[in-house]
């Protein structure tokens, strides 16, 4: 297995071009069987849950975490899943009024330890509070104070974190924004507007609500390093972010252009944590207004923002959790429901398998779960190639290798498709990366033509061909947990994290 650092230093040439651009490939045609087992692979998928208090931090343990890549039951859940994403509440309920204690940035390092000896990836979101206190309120079941924490305290803590994240983003999948109001979901908050019925405001945010989160989501920005995303809670926050407190909700989403540049527009995401629980997803696709203008949840706006999310679920990471069951049949399968279909629309690359059971069971019963399971975020199939019977050392040759997402989503962090030639007899690998980011791989047929230059110095001898798929990071890149697995019958190698082609190609 070769790293990102040692790939570099072999200074191979290879680039992707459209089919009509290169030679037709000279050799075996090869079809691929699909598989429809389900199996960890990273970045994708249900994730577990996990949540610790910073007044009585518990760590993560490795062999825990290890196991959720084995199915398992959960809970009340009627449905096994194998997990490869781990989402970590960090409860800062200690340090609502001064900085994180060097004890617990120790803390947070040794549990990335952990992470990354499972073979796992977290999704981090540091919050105040997760509890909703009832009273004598407007809206009865949670009322202020809620106990998040000021803004002067929580750039502080973005500021003291910037070395967590920047030092462990290997085993980050995304970072979800947190930090203000109660579960770190930006509306039921003691300090930056509250737009609820408590809130005595007019259901609305004012501009200086709008700016002071606004400025935290550009520190958290700032802090988290430019190959990892950020999601927020609602995407009327990223427009806003974008284009200013003004905004419209029909504002223009990220195009192809400007996706993947690593600018702040190219790394909002968006994790909605109400999938299918209403008209609206209560509260998700709602405009929350400002000083010149009313909050609003119409038709248009709703559509609007709908279209605002499938656009951009193209290109940026998009996750969550299901809430209500209340909202039936349209979150049950199809085809009474729109389950499978509304994760299509909207990208989805990952949901909670703890929450709500009473939502995901009835996929289980309505029969869709397995399909569910399968296809949230990517699933890669080979389809089919040709390959070169024979090559030349010094000299370029072509491939072609066709195959099809059937997930919901791309993957949503970048990785480069390797061809590795391991020699028959001998064992020795060559790896030779091919220009071709997976990021752009959407749902649908993927044609992966490439013309790569075989090393005028390797061994001549019969090779065979495996393509590898590993994360991007040196630290990563040998571990075959943190490869992508492709959805064939006897392709996946799981001591290398190679994917077989079933072809040998002869180096003259």
């Amino acid at each position: 297995m070769v790293g990102a650092a040692l790939l570099a230093s072999l200074l191979i040439y290879a680039c992707t071009q459209a089919a009509g651009d290169l030679p037709l490939v000279q050799g075996v045609h090869i079809t691929f069987r699909e598989s429809d087992a389900d199996f960890p692979n990273p970045e994708r998928g249900f994730y577990r849950y996990s949540e610790t208090r910073t007044s009585n931090f518990t760590p993560l343990d490795a062999e825990t975490l290890r196991s959720y890549r084995d199915p398992q039951l959960i809970g009340s859940a009627n449905y096994s899943v194998v997990s490869t994403l781990v989402f970590r509440y960090y409860i800062l309920d200690n340090f609502r009024d001064g900085p994180i204690s060097a004890a617990i940035l120790d803390a947070l390092d040794a549990e990335m330890d952990a992470v990354r000896a499972a073979g796992v990836k977290i999704i981090p979101r540091f919050v105040y509070t997760v509890t909703s206190t009832g009273g004598d309120c407007p809206e009865g079941f949670i009322c202020p104070p809620y106990g998040d924490a000021p803004k002067a305290v929580v750039l502080q803590h973005i500021e003291q974190l910037t070395p967590y994240f920047r030092q462990h983003a290997d085993v980050i999948a995304c970072v979800q924004m947190g930090f203000i109001g109660t579960w770190g979901e930006q509306y039921y908050s003691d300090y930056f507007g509250d737009p609820s019925g408590n809130g005595g405001q007019g259901y609305r945010l004012t501009d200086a609500n709008w700016r002071d989160r606004l400025d935290v989501l550009q520190a958290l920005l700032a802090a988290v390093p430019e190959d990892r995303m950020v999601q927020v809670r609602y995407p009327q926050f990223k427009q806003r972010y974008v284009y200013g407190i003004d905004a419209p909700v029909d504002a223009a989403p990220l195009s192809a252009d400007e996706a993947f540049t690593g600018t702040d527009k190219a790394r909002i995401g968006v994790h909605n944590d109400c999938f299918l629980s209403g008209p609206n997803d209560i509260g998700t696709y709602e405009d929350y207004g400002n000083d010149s203008s009313p909050r609003l949840s119409d038709a248009a706006v709703v559509n609007a923002l709908r279209n605002y999310m499938k656009a951009e679920g193209q290109y940026v990471v998009v996750g969550g959790e299901t809430c209500s069951d209340d909202y039936s049949p349209q979150n049950d399968c199809e085809p009474a429901g729109i389950a499978q279909q509304e994760f299509a629309a909207m990208h989805y690359s990952y949901l909670n398998a703890h929450y709500n059971h009473a939502v995901n069971n009835d996929w289980q019963d309505g029969g869709c779960m397995d399909a569910i399971k399968r296809n949230l975020g990517y699933r890669l199939v080979l389809k089919e190639a040709t390959l070169p019977d024979q090559a030349f050392r010094g000299a370029q040759t072509t491939l072609s290798i066709t195959l099809e997402n059937k997930g919901y989503a791309p993957p949503f962090n970048r990785r480069l498709p390797i061809l590795v030639l391991r020699h028959v007899s001998e064992g020795e690998e060559v790896a030779i990366p091919i220009a071709h980011d997976v990021r752009t791989w959407k749902t649908g047929v993927i044609q992966l033509n490439a013309q790569v230059s075989i090393p005028q110095d390797m061994a001549a001898g019969e090779y065979e061909l495996l393509l590898h798929l590993p994360d991007a990071y040196d630290t990563l890149a040998h571990r075959p947990e943190y490869s992508i697995r492709l959805a064939n019958e006897e392709v996946w190698e799981a001591a290398t994290g190679y994917n077989r082609l079933h072809h040998t190609v002869q180096v003259k």
